[in-house]
């Protein structure tokens, strides 16, 4: 992102993008933009409290999950939206309706409760009775668990997570922003709040076997200036069939693309992706020497070859 270089007080001289490497299309990147009934949702805080839109999210939420094994996680944008949509479903029966295909975990603002739910959240994925994790943008759990394998099939991001405006200390920030690095107001908002949607969706992908679906419930993200700010590996999987989707539409892909990934895993082009210990050495001459005496890179890749080569993957 250009921003970088002007936060950190630097020029790049030389840079270099290098793709995900996969042996299949492991990801599926979903945006959400209406209902079947095709009105639009949105987080915006004008549309936020309508209810048509609360109770199209909710129905959403129930069709993905009938649809969806094991483990989904649900981000919001805040505490207090992710409460009042929790209270609104209860009232008019989606959480109800949710409980018979997931059993469905929150977040709070207490660590040891937090905790304690994701321990249950991650018993109920073994188990195979499945379940939804309610969660939250910037919050523990967006910034410090994964979800790989069985536990996160699907990632939710209701919502475009921008920070709460009216602080004095954003403010203040976004004023120093303007003065000293002539960054605009509007386009640090955009690039904070898509990297925090970025980190949120990232936690369901871990390895190269593992697969996951990733759905940005909002329909901003199907404009382009919210959509190329996403990280390349995001956009990398974005395509066109893929954007601005209704509820019966993305239920369609969601099932044709878990049906996809349920094949077994061709072994042979995994191993066609994985470095060797040779291939490593050679691309990192520092790695030549110890690894206690190289606490880096080269060190730290040597051992991830000799990991895999542990797990069975041949060198």
């Amino acid at each position: 992102n250009s921003l970088y270089p002007k936060l950190k007080k630097f020029e790049t001289s030389d840079s270099e993008t290098y793709a995900m490497s996969t042996i299949r299309p492991c990801l599926r990147h979903l945006v959400f933009t209406r209902a079947s009934h095709q009105l639009d949702v949105s987080t915006k805080f004008e549309d936020r409290g309508d209810m048509g839109v609360i109770r199209n999210y909710g129905a959403m939420l129930v069709e993905l999950c009938s649809s969806i094994p094991d483990g989904v996680v649900a981000f919001f944008t805040s505490y207090s939206y992710m409460e009042s949509l929790i209270c609104e479903w209860d009232a008019i029966g989606i959480l109800r309706e949710l409980t018979k295909s997931k059993l469905v975990f929150i977040e709070t603002k207490d660590v040891v409760e937090t905790t304690l739910a994701l321990d249950n959240y991650r018993r109920a994925c073994d188990c195979g009775r499945g379940a939804i994790f309610l969660s939250v943008a910037r919050g523990k759990v967006s910034e410090g668990s994964n979800f790989d394998r069985h536990y996160g099939r699907a990632v939710i991001m209701f919502g475009v997570p921008f920070q709460y405006t009216l602080s004095h200390v954003l403010r203040a920030r976004l004023e120093y922003l303007q003065t000293h690095y002539q960054i605009r107001e509007q386009d640090f908002l955009n690039f904070d709040a898509l990297r925090q949607a970025s980190q949120c969706v990232g936690r369901v992908i871990r390895s190269k076997t593992d697969y996951g679906l990733m759905i940005f419930a909002d329909s901003r993200y199907a404009r382009a200036d919210k959509r190329t700010k996403l990280p390349k590996w995001i956009q990398d999987f974005m395509s066109e069939s893929c954007l601005n989707l209704s509820t019966d539409m993305a239920v369609g892909q969601v099932k044709t693309f878990l049906r996809l990934m349920g094949q077994p895993v061709d072994q042979e082009a995994l191993q066609s992706v994985l470095l060797t210990l040779e291939e490593v050495e050679r691309r990192n001459p520092e790695a030549h020497a110890p690894e206690s005496s190289v606490p880096g890179q080269g060190g730290a890749m040597i051992a991830e070859a000799q990991m895999f080569q542990e797990m069975g993957f041949p060198a």
